[in-house]
């Protein structure tokens, strides 16, 4: 998908990935009950990948580092400029944590305003401090990570085992009898005296003192500290956040308005696009997720719960309530239901790397995008058809609301999300692929493998107009012809912005995996 076209190997599509287990974080024990305040509500990789940060429903941020690239010479990039071949898989360590948010109350509304983090994004890094943005329903913060040297206090040239210069009273001058006091406040027991006998001088006494001085020491300690507070923006709960390329705005969306901010002002904003109807009963559709363009700094695209997506340009006017491109599937005749709507909002949606393609979840499937054909879906990928019966039982559960993520690779050979008994689904889109794999969030991913058979995609004159389906099961049972379990879903996972590593969420745990 690089240099504007379909990517196509050269001897036909690439072979599928066998995908392994590579580390995890947070492992639950056998029967461990799992805190609501552990589990992960966001990852996301920085756009080296060699740092990975994930956030929390308790607020809490916590960072990882790559660790297999510093233990050769140099960086990665430098080993690949040296032919080096890189034969170890991508190896993270737990970096630093902070809080981000704590839990609030919005007094004028009586809303409680919990703290868990919604959207992290990585900011660019400079001077070796990392910067990030992290939300929850309501305030956006901008971070800085750093690391400082500790400063510690020199010692002092008295002997620190009688010594008070340093401000404790010397052991021995302090008697354990009742203190007996006087009138004007003081002590009698002239013991409790500072100055007491018991301070030993050598003879002629100190040629010099020396005084306490803060002096810095080579270890050093990660420093996290908010740099911003972006705040009192958005009525509604911000469900996205994106970085703009010229690494100086980037976007808030909630359910009715997009704002534009300046990384450096925090207490203004810019509306950009406003969905929100004079009389709210003529509301028909919400923004469920919005993201810039990778290098297009005038572009960005939002999808909405009708299961739509629109690309506009902040260069055609200040409020941008009419879309430079529309993109929507037309539903086929005879297939509405009660459900036809609810299944059919977008989730998430993600650019290509080379901001070709739009990649876009709802309930049921994947579909890629291509922004230059707004005629439907390039592909569609079913994620779990055999729910398709099961549809009313979701409904009453309100597991249809839930909003899986999805993710390409960094080449956009390849795609992923979630589904539910902590699976993961990856999908090849070159053209003529039939690859499907399904993976489960554990020690051994393809436990519960069933491969799909493969079905030749319907090909038609053109590449681009091609239109493939795959990955949809036989109806009534799930992929590995178990019991579906509704309560673990993988909502969140992200794919290495350079190799074919994907990490992802099961509750409060991080598994890791490469191919």
């Amino acid at each position: 998908m690089n240099g504007g076209d379909v990517a196509v190997a050269p001897a036909g599509p690439p072979p599928p990935l066998d995908w392994k287990f590579s580390q995890v974080f947070g492992e639950r024990t056998a029967g461990e009950e799992v805190q609501e305040v552990d589990i992960i509500s966001a990852i996301e990789f920085d756009k080296t990948g060699d740092h990975l940060a994930t956030g929390d429903r308790g607020g809490r941020v916590v960072l990882f580092e790559r660790t297999d690239t510093k233990e050769n010479i140099g960086s990665r990039r430098e080993l690949e400029r040296m032919d080096y071949t890189v034969s170890r898989h991508p190896e993270f360590r737990y970096k630093t944590e902070f809080q981000s948010h704590e839990p609030e109350f919005d007094y004028l509304k009586s809303l409680e305003i919990e703290e868990k983090i919604n959207k992290i994004r990585w900011c660019q890094s400079s001077s070796g401090a990392l910067f990030l943005l992290s939300t929850n329903d309501k305030t956006i913060k901008f971070w800085k990570v750093q690391e400082k040297k500790v400063k510690k206090v020199s010692d002092m040239n008295i002997d620190p085992s009688r010594a008070v210069g340093n401000g404790s009273v010397a052991s021995s001058s302090v008697s354990s009898s009742p203190k007996q006091c006087v009138a004007n406040g003081s002590y009698a027991d002239r013991s409790f005296n500072c100055l007491s006998n018991d301070l030993s001088f050598p003879p002629g006494g100190f040629s010099s003192l020396r005084l306490p001085v803060v002096v810095t020491s080579n270890e050093t300690s990660l420093v996290a500290r908010c740099r911003r507070v972006y705040a009192h923006a958005h009525d509604y709960h911000i469900n996205s956040i994106s970085n703009n390329s010229d690494g100086e705005t980037f976007i808030s969306a909630d359910d009715l308005r997009i704002n534009l901010w300046n990384l450096e002002i925090s207490n203004q904003s810019f509306n950009i696009v406003d969905v929100k109807p004079a009389n709210m009963e003529d509301l028909t559709e919400v923004i469920t997720s919005a993201e810039f363009h990778p290098t297009h700094c005038n572009t960005l695209a939002y999808s909405s719960s009708k299961g739509s997506i629109r690309l506009i340009d902040l260069r055609q006017s200040a409020l941008c309530d009419s879309h430079s491109k529309l993109f929507e599937e037309q539903e086929a005749p005879g297939s509405r239901s009660f459900f036809t709507e609810i299944i059919a909002s977008i989730s998430d949606i993600k650019f290509s790397k080379d901001g070709r393609y739009i990649l876009s979840r709802d309930y049921m499937t994947l579909k890629l995008w291509d922004i230059n054909m707004d005629s439907g879906p390039v592909s569609t990928f079913q994620v779990h058809e055999y729910l398709r019966p099961k549809l009313c039982d979701l409904y009453e559960n309100d597991s249809i609301f839930d909003k899986f993520e999805c993710c390409l690779s960094g080449d956009g050979l390849r795609v992923a999300t979630g589904s539910y008994s902590n699976l993961f689904r990856v999908f090849g889109c070159a053209a003529g692929t039939t690859e499907t794999t399904t993976l489960e969030a554990s020690k051994n991913p393809m436990r519960r493998q069933v491969q799909t058979p493969a079905r030749p995609s319907r090909s038609l004159s053109s590449s681009l107009t091609r239109v493939v389906r795959r990955g949809s099961e036989s109806p009534g049972v799930d992929a590995n012809g178990n019991s579906f379990d509704f309560t673990t879903k993988l909502l969140h996972l992200a794919w290495h912005p350079t190799e074919n590593s994907i990490a992802c969420a099961a509750a409060n745990s991080l598994y890791m995996y490469y191919a």
